[in-house]
């Protein structure tokens, strides 16, 4: 097991050493770099990859968990951690939205565990929204997905409102158009937003998120969806009103590796949930989904950019945010 995680970390910080660039990118308020705290925090990289390997190890779960938990942070109002916050009896905080309660507890431990890492060697240095953003183009890799640069020196909200998630992130219903509409309002092109979906390779859902279209509603299941699958799904999810945590893997095929595997189950009707399977019945995104399901080089290599590009959305920097002591709670207590 040691061993195992000495050469996840080294592996990790190999391609680091490879592929990093000092290359500036403009933000709100600010600039952005890899080499952020390459004086203030020169081992942050490090640190966080050997946490993140150490909890994916012991709990398989987490990559799949933090990346869901990233994207929740970033699209909702920007890479700021404001996701990470805890509720008080005078603030419901986002992760307390309708659509974020379902957001895996061990995505959650593996960022703080990470900051606790960090500030024990920098304190009041890097921002839990680094951190998040590290911790998932990490865990990401070690799945077998595309590594991409994460460039460096977000700051962290001063606030977090739980109505902006349920308003702005897609559900799991979601007609195309109505994705392309919510992507298209954060600058993200109908390709982007097909390469992000490739996200549901790995994870799970909750039954509650698909019951209807498999016949466990009030409607008959989903002609799109294969027959045997469907099955299998009503079976594996009989009785979830009583059991609310039950689940399924996104993709049945290899839900543990990143891979293109997901697009290709689109193409058979074994897309879990309603809006991953309109993806293949609608023509404007038909096209993507059979390119990625024939390509993994394609979809990895655009994912990765959209991944990059998803990274610097919204982010807060300068004076515009700060940098957290604990990721759960704003330095103000204003929250």
């Amino acid at each position: 097991m040691g061993r195992m995680r000495a050469a996840a970390i080294m592996a990790i910080m190999a391609i680091t050493a490879i592929t990093g660039t000092t290359t500036a990118v403009p933000a709100t308020g600010g600039e952005l770099d890899v080499d952020y705290y390459a004086k203030t925090c020169p081992r942050v990289a490090e640190i966080v990859a050997e946490t993140v390997t150490g909890k994916q190890i012991s709990s398989p779960t987490t990559a799949a968990g933090t990346l869901r938990l990233f994207f929740h942070d970033c699209f909702a109002n920007g890479c700021d951690a404001s996701v990470l916050v805890s509720s008080t009896p005078f603030n419901r905080a986002e992760r307390d939205a309708d659509i974020n309660l379902s957001l895996p507890g061990d995505a959650f431990d593996v960022i703080v565990r990470a900051k606790t890492a960090v500030e024990l060697a920098c304190p009041a240095t890097v921002s839990c929204a680094d951190v998040l953003a590290l911790a998932t183009r990490d865990l990401l890799t070690m799945l077998g997905g595309p590594f991409y640069t994460v460039h460096l020196g977000r700051k962290d909200s001063l606030d977090s409102p739980s109505d902006g998630p349920d308003r702005l992130l897609p559900r799991s219903n979601a007609s195309v158009s109505d994705l392309i509409h919510l992507f298209s309002l954060r600058g993200f092109s109908v390709r982007e937003m097909v390469a992000l979906a490739g996200a549901h390779t790995v994870g799970f859902a909750h039954c509650r998120e698909f019951a209807d279209r498999v016949g466990l509603g009030a409607v008959a299941p989903d002609p799109a969806a294969d027959p045997r699958f469907a099955a299998g799904l009503r079976r594996a999810c009989m009785g979830f009103r009583r059991r609310p945590t039950v689940a399924v893997f996104n993709d049945v095929m290899t839900p543990n590796k990143f891979d293109n595997v997901y697009y290709r189950n689109l193409k058979r009707g074994l897309g879990l949930m309603a809006s991953d399977q309109a993806l293949y019945l609608d023509p404007r995104t038909r096209p993507l989904v059979e390119l990625y399901a024939a390509d993994e080089a394609a979809f990895f290599s655009d994912f990765a950019r959209a991944m990059e590009k998803l990274s610097l959305f919204g982010v807060k920097t300068g004076g515009s945010g700060e940098v957290r002591r604990r990721c759960d709670q704003v330095n103000s207590f204003r929250v």
